[in-house]
């Protein structure tokens, strides 16, 4: 059987430290498939040292620097392939890599999949983008197998076995072209995190799925280009989930908005307790540029309505927060596993 024309696709913002430490091992790693550079407009010397470095590696340049999602969907747009993968500039790839995810992709209704997340730092540990599958809970919070919120696990292969998940981690996603430019490609609107999820809530929607082959293992550094307790990442992360919610939630939106809003405010309290004013302000921040997306969201919404094929969904029917908080749960298996419908 002849192999799928796979572009490995680096999107990259002046990480030439990132590119000097993992990318002679992603380019052998990756033998016989392709690896692309994609550069989102950097102002460091990213692209004339891959070019100096690697002359026949294939690279595209964006005008500008868009984000996440407006730099995939640019590059994207130039390169021909059966699958991409998209991959962090700060992730290193372990041999083989590419063969586990390649055997998950022949399920035709597999639209795209991960493979297990390790942290760089920490190599036994999972990382926290990612681990190895991500799901969302009934109030639409993300977690992971091997991830509760800031809670990650040693990996003692206790998630070593493919499953099906809510949604794939950019940091290291592979995808059909395909499925990735029927739904539409990345919300350009996001600019940078919940991206992925509301991809693969958009492409489950039409009647595929994701899963995750933990027999791949890549190792992330993470937080490369927004460190994890930047207010901007708040600010991205409580405006995009409103985003996400608003555009694929099928039924009592008015109701789960409502509830979310509530949270938010919760959240936005203890910031202040904590004395963590530009968190406090960025929640804030984030619902009146949720306000302000409002009308091109409703536009969405109705385009996506028409797209819904009605296919069943499965969120994690419990509350990750009752269960880390209350239960005081910080392993994804010791969840209740008879609200996974997976």
């Amino acid at each position: 059987m002849q192999n799928p024309d796979i572009a490995v696709v680096i999107l990259n913002w002046n990480g030439l430290r990132f590119l000097e430490q993992f990318l002679p091992e992603v380019v052998e790693h990756s033998k016989p498939f392709r690896v692309v550079l994609a550069d989102n407009a950097s102002t460091d010397s990213s692209v004339p040292w891959t070019k100096e470095h690697f002359p026949d590696m294939e690279i595209v340049v964006n005008d500008s620097n868009g984000g996440f999602a407006k730099g995939y969907n640019d590059a994207l747009k130039q390169i021909q392939a059966d699958y991409y993968v998209l991959l962090n500039s700060d992730v290193e790839v372990s041999e083989n890599w590419l063969l586990p995810l390649i055997e998950t992709m022949k399920n035709e209704q597999v639209a795209g999949c991960q493979p297990k997340i390790h942290s760089f730092k920490h190599r036994d540990t999972f990382e926290h983008a990612g681990a190895s599958g991500g799901f969302l809970d009934k109030y639409h919070y993300p977690f992971c197998r091997g991830r509760i919120m800031d809670h990650v696990e040693i990996d003692e292969g206790q998630y070593d076995y493919p499953s099906k998940i809510f949604w794939a981690t950019g940091a290291c996603l592979m995808i059909r072209s395909s499925i990735y430019w029927e739904a539409g490609g990345l919300d350009e609107r996001f600019f940078a995190h919940m991206e992925e999820i509301d991809l693969c809530w958009r492409i489950q929607r039409m009647g595929f799925h994701f899963e995750v082959n933990p027999k791949s293992v890549v190792y992330h550094v993470g937080g490369g280009t927004l460190n994890y307790m930047n207010p901007k990442k708040t600010f991205l992360n409580f405006r995009n989930s409103l985003l996400m919610i608003h555009k694929n939630q099928r039924v009592g939106l008015t109701y789960v908005l409502f509830r979310r809003f509530c949270f938010d405010g919760l959240a936005a309290f203890i910031f202040l307790l904590k004395g963590q004013f530009p968190h406090f302000w960025a929640v804030f921040r984030a619902h009146m540029s949720f306000y302000n997306h409002l009308p091109s969201s409703m536009k969405e919404r109705k385009k996506w309505k028409k797209l819904d094929t009605q296919t069943p969904i499965s969120f994690y029917k419990g509350s990750i927060l009752w269960a880390l908080y209350i239960q005081k749960m910080t392993k994804f298996k010791d969840l209740n596993q008879r609200k996974f419908d997976l």
